[in-house]
């Protein structure tokens, strides 16, 4: 067998190992939580005088149509329905609802590193930064974001922001605080000998920055970017919740709450994890890029 096939069944076959194991226990899970459901409302109108098997009471909590939990191809069918029999401009496609929350995930998660890496070269530079800034830095990430969205949402409301900004202000949120304490290390991580003989060739301080520790950081840049774009994903779609937004995965939650519409509720959270991890996959593929080519001049 070629070490190429042998190496990749070693990475595919964890991958499938794991996923097999989650399907079963979603089935498992959809039959446990449906059985009270289907016994009361799917069973009697099919055997009114009872006498049903337990292969019928499996089938029936399977094929509810509202169910607690929704079996995989229930979700699995409405996903296809709703990337298939729409266009792709139509608010009952998902795909419309990703392109949203993308949007606004990714104006804020580009707003965030920007302003974890201004704050991260503040802090690295400035000891009084250090000590006034960074302390406000990580308190402010103990504040649930749940309870925060609302207050940002009517600020820029009353200030006349609407639309993506509102969202991505949200996302930049959660995305700047990975960014800032991962460059902070990063920035910090060349050793004294290095900085010296920076100071040695009489380089300025933005020389230094650019030529040792921006490179120095950058292995600590790109896993707190991933870190942030999915927490920028999750503020983008909780700040789609307070507003009642039509357009959105979260918006999209919301209205399957609001109808007891779980089949579509699950769709919603398959489709924003696939986007989930179509960024962070983006971001490593920037990463490997980055890195390879990096040659400060």
């Amino acid at each position: 067998m070629k070490p190429g096939t042998i190496a990749l069944r070693q990475r595919v076959w964890p991958v499938v190992t794991v996923l097999a194991c989650v399907l079963l226990l979603w089935y498992a899970g959809a039959v446990a939580l449906n059985r009270a459901g289907a016994i009361e409302r799917v069973l009697p109108s099919s055997h009114p005088n009872g006498g049903w098997t337990w292969a019928e009471l499996v089938g029936a909590t399977l094929t509810m149509e509202r169910p607690v939990l929704p079996a995989p191809h229930q979700v699995a069918a409405d996903l296809h329905s709703s990337l298939a029999d729409w266009p792709l401009d139509s608010p009952r496609n998902l795909l419309y609802h990703v392109a949203v929350t993308a949007q606004s995930t990714l104006v804020g998660f580009v707003l965030g590193t920007l302003l974890g890496v201004a704050l991260a070269a503040a802090i690295v530079h400035s000891r009084t930064l250090d000590r006034a800034l960074l302390p406000w830095i990580v308190a402010s990430q103990t504040v649930p974001v749940l309870a925060i969205a609302p207050i940002v949402l009517v600020i820029l409301g009353s200030l006349g922001f609407s639309g993506v900004a509102p969202k991505a202000t949200i996302a930049m949120y959660l995305c700047f605080f990975p960014v800032t304490v991962a460059m902070v290390q990063g920035l910090r991580a060349p050793q004294r000998i290095e900085t010296e003989l920076m100071h040695t060739y009489a380089a300025s301080r933005l020389q230094a920055f650019w030529l040792l520790r921006m490179p120095s950081a950058l292995p600590y840049l790109f896993p707190s970017l991933r870190v942030a774009i999915a927490a920028g994903l999750v503020g983008a779609m909780v700040a789609e919740l307070p507003t009642g937004a039509q357009a959105g995965l979260g918006a999209r939650l919301l209205t399957g709450s609001y109808y007891g519409n779980t089949v579509g509720i699950w769709s919603a959270l398959v489709m924003s994890a696939l986007l989930g991890l179509a960024l962070t996959a983006a971001v490593a593929a920037v990463e490997r890029l980055v890195l390879r080519s990096w040659r400060p001049v």
